[in-house]
């Protein structure tokens, strides 16, 4: 009897398809983001949850024209657009049991957006099941992208250079040698207090207001963690994707093995060693 080899796992997307995926996504901001940056006018302005949660024409627009591409390419994909999901919550539901399922961030870092920053960017991810097997931070005002799959490594494509492989930082097991991103306004207001108390402990922490850009700093190595609150599936599942592809590890704060349908919090690092002392700084946030 002859042995037989295991089939390898397929890449979730051809390269065609990446392509086209890439295209799509650039073409929706050339046609619906950037020429709305800087330019907006007020009733193109709105807020959702309280006035710090933004939206505005670009976000509706853009998700609008990313959803029609992608179930193009799709017909059977579920689309889980941030936008959508505000007035059609149910949504979400499907995520489990969805054999392939799409995020769509159309303008992460909306409030920068929108006081004319240009720290935002277009997420997108590919769920199987829940678990994200495709990951993309693109930057629409540099026209570069992050991407990485489940079957391949992180890489930066910039046009007219050739593709650069990402992998985070060495890390440190002590927090007054690390650099990342800590979103305060996205954590239980009771706790706020303790983790303001620890900022002065970390080499720097920060936080950019946008999920795109700061996991993308994480994959070019640049900091080496990055906590997340307020779990959506639009804003983490692709930098949870791509921070595991260039090395680093990613879990929940309490152990929990991260899928886009879960709640709490979120805690990517360059290594087991300091995801452990990020974890431990912010034990009380698992009491």
């Amino acid at each position: 009897m002859t042995d037989t080899l295991p089939m390898p796992i397929p890449a979730p997307l051809t390269p065609a398809q990446r392509v086209t995926l890439l295209n799509l996504i650039r073409r929706t901001a050339r046609a619906e983001i950037l020429p709305r940056f800087r330019n907006l006018k007020a009733a193109e302005v709105d807020t959702k949850r309280d006035d710090q949660d933004l939206v505005t024409e670009a976000d509706r627009a853009a998700e609008r024209m990313l959803a029609r591409g992608i179930l193009n390419m799709f017909p059977n994909a579920v689309i889980i657009g941030e936008e959508d999901v505000s007035t059609n919550p149910d949504v979400l539901k499907k995520i489990p049991d969805a054999e392939m399922a799409f995020t769509i961030d159309p303008v992460d870092g909306t409030w920068n957006f929108a006081k004319g920053l240009a720290t935002f960017g277009v997420i997108v991810s590919m769920l199987r099941f829940g678990r994200p097997v495709l990951g993309l931070l693109y930057d629409p005002v540099m026209d570069d992208v992050i991407i990485a799959d489940e079957q391949s490594p992180v890489q930066m494509l910039r046009p007219r250079m050739a593709p650069q492989t990402l992998s985070v930082s060495k890390g440190a097991s002590d927090i007054s040698e690390l650099t990342g991103y800590v979103p305060l306004y996205n954590l239980p207001a009771e706790h706020r207090p303790e983790i303001a108390a620890l900022f002065p402990k970390f080499a720097r922490a920060l936080s950019l207001r946008c999920s795109c850009h700061e996991f993308r700093m994480m994959a070019q190595g640049h900091v080496d963690f990055v906590l997340s609150g307020n779990l959506t599936p639009w804003d983490h599942a692709a930098g949870a994707l791509i921070t595991a592809r260039a090395g680093g590890h990613v879990a929940m704060l309490d152990g929990r093995e991260y899928t886009a349908d879960q709640t709490g919090f979120l805690l990517c690092a360059s290594n087991q060693e300091t995801w452990t002392a990020v974890r431990d700084a912010l034990a009380f946030l698992n009491a």
